[in-house]
């Protein structure tokens, strides 16, 4: 069964690229994360085909919307393609039986994603019906509670499986309110995803990965946003609806307004009165304030108060906020009164031994006063946000949130 989950003038922080240690301040050559145009209208391609699912059409990808065919696959793979594959020894790891690279079954192999697809080519035979389609996105999720394999290794099985998955569902036009549940299923995957290969991936490989998952993500978040509202009844919403749509806004914190698609006061407007008024969408308009504002105080007390998904996005710019805070204080404060740390892990919501291995990564130096209280001095000029990323540190408050990550179940 699913359990699911229930749940302007901008005076910025600075980014990982752009830092400017003496001021604290983006420059103007700053890159943003750019966010694929949202829209909560149905979409329609050239032959006036509704493409509810997402992605960019091709003439092919119209031709096989317009004949929207019923697939009859009975298997989470084809049997032509498990043995073809077979024979090419192009199993992944999860689907090799007793570890044989050549050889799987039908309860180990999954329906790879095609990026070249023609209408002629597809048959019946060949696309998964929506039960199948369901059991198969159920059984990969699974994989995401393992903890025998690195999990850029399960994500990178799970993201192309579950591309596919998108893709017989855009080839049966297939749009009911249980592929709502589906796509919020694979929308939380990706979430998660964005948490977590921050700390799995290396540095060289994060940046490539992070990036397709982001934009897998957005595309996939689009077309949730467009079954909402082929399915909506009259004054009527999903459960987990207002929080889908309080990630659009999340994902603004890393944006300087620019090539952002639709502007967030144009979306808003075409956004459900009820889901602007929600407890979701407002907490991500009070985050996304306090960030463009500076406020670092509010943001990390507004930060606490996040759900997990909703964390899982913020989560990368907190240390980005700390680091600001301790710029401003270090830069403003009085030259011959040291900051006590006991003070900063307050304000920065640390422990205290996090708080200090956190300045002395800003290259900054703590020091002891004569009765043992840690104290940092400030006006120092050694300031520098590290070029390789902070590591991760505790963050007071999220009780409540560790509670919601021990029982999160997608």
């Amino acid at each position: 069964m699913d359990r699911r989950y229930q749940g302007q003038r901008r005076k910025n922080f600075p980014s990982s690229s752009s830092f400017n240690s003496s001021t604290g301040f983006r420059s103007n050559q700053t890159k943003s994360t750019k966010v694929s145009n949202f829209s909560i209208n149905t979409p329609k391609n050239e032959n006036n085909s509704i493409n509810i699912h997402g992605g960019r059409n091709t003439k092919q990808e119209d031709e096989v919307q317009a004949e929207a065919i019923v697939g009859t696959c009975p298997f989470m793979c084809p049997e032509d393609e498990r043995v073809q594959r077979q024979r090419l020894r192009d199993l992944a790891f999860f689907e090799r039986l007793n570890g044989d690279p050549s050889k799987s079954s039908p309860v180990l192999a999954v329906k790879k994603f095609c990026r070249t697809m023609s209408a002629k080519q597809v048959q019946a035979s060949e696309v998964r019906p929506l039960l199948v389609l369901e059991d198969t996105l159920n059984y990969l999720l699974n994989f995401l509670d393992s903890k025998e394999h690195p999990f850029e290794v399960i994500h990178d099985f799970v993201f192309d499986r579950t591309r596919s998955i998108r893709q017989d569902l855009t080839m049966q036009n297939i749009v009911n309110d249980r592929v709502v549940h589906m796509y919020e299923k694979m929308v939380q995957f990706h979430v998660i995803s964005h948490h977590k290969l921050r700390s799995s991936c290396t540095s060289s490989s994060i940046s490539s990965v992070h990036y397709l998952n982001l934009e897998q993500f957005t595309k996939a978040l689009t077309s949730l946003y467009n079954l909402y509202e082929v399915n909506r009844g009259s004054n009527s919403t999903f459960g987990n609806e207002a929080e889908f749509y309080s990630f659009y806004v999340l994902l603004h914190l890393d944006s300087d307004g620019q090539a952002t698609g639709e502007s967030l006061s144009l979306w808003f407007r075409r956004v459900p009165s009820s889901i602007i008024k929600s407890r979701e969408m407002c907490f991500a308009r009070r985050v996304l304030r306090y960030f463009r504002m500076g406020n670092y105080r509010r943001f990390l007390c507004a930060a606490a108060k996040a759900s997990y998904l909703q964390y899982c996005i913020i989560e990368p710019y907190i240390d980005q906020v700390r680091a600001f805070a301790l710029c401003c204080i270090n830069n403003c404060g009085y030259k011959l009164h040291p900051y006590p740390v006991m003070h900063l892990s307050k304000l920065l919501m640390m422990e205290e031994s996090d708080v200090e291995l956190f300045c002395n990564a800003c290259g900054l130096e703590t020091c002891t006063d004569e009765v043992g209280n840690k104290l940092l001095p400030t006006k120092q000029t050694t300031f520098n946000r590290p070029k390789e990323g902070f590591q991760r540190y505790s963050f007071l408050g999220l009780e409540q949130l560790e509670r919601q990550i021990a029982s999160f179940n997608i």
